[in-house]
């Protein structure tokens, strides 16, 4: 394989990555402010209270979006899994 091939797969498999963990992280994130906003206007310093709804809100940000991440994680095994196969038939050609 050369650099090119290599370098492609290398970033679009980042790029899938940052698509299917972003809508848990950014879920864990906005339920993380507006609990800590909360702590802050009650004055309650628990740092153990903060665990279970986030871990709520991540679990219902997954349901919701696990057609999408499947679709994508999908997707992403066709295209390598072609440009796998198609760079085979050229190394094969070239060995002819």
């Amino acid at each position: 394989m050369n650099e090119l091939v290599i370098l492609s797969l290398a970033r679009e498999s980042m790029i899938v990555a940052l698509k299917i963990s972003a809508p848990a992280l950014a879920a864990a994130l906005i339920v993380g402010l507006v609990l800590s906003m909360l702590q802050a206007i009650t004055q309650i310093s628990e740092m153990t209270l903060t665990f279970v709804p986030k871990l709520l809100g991540m679990l219902a940000v997954m349901l919701l979006t696990g057609p999408f991440v499947g679709g994508e994680l999908v997707d992403f095994g066709r295209r390598t899994f072609a440009m796998l196969a198609e760079y085979r038939d050229i190394a094969d050609a070239a060995r002819f």
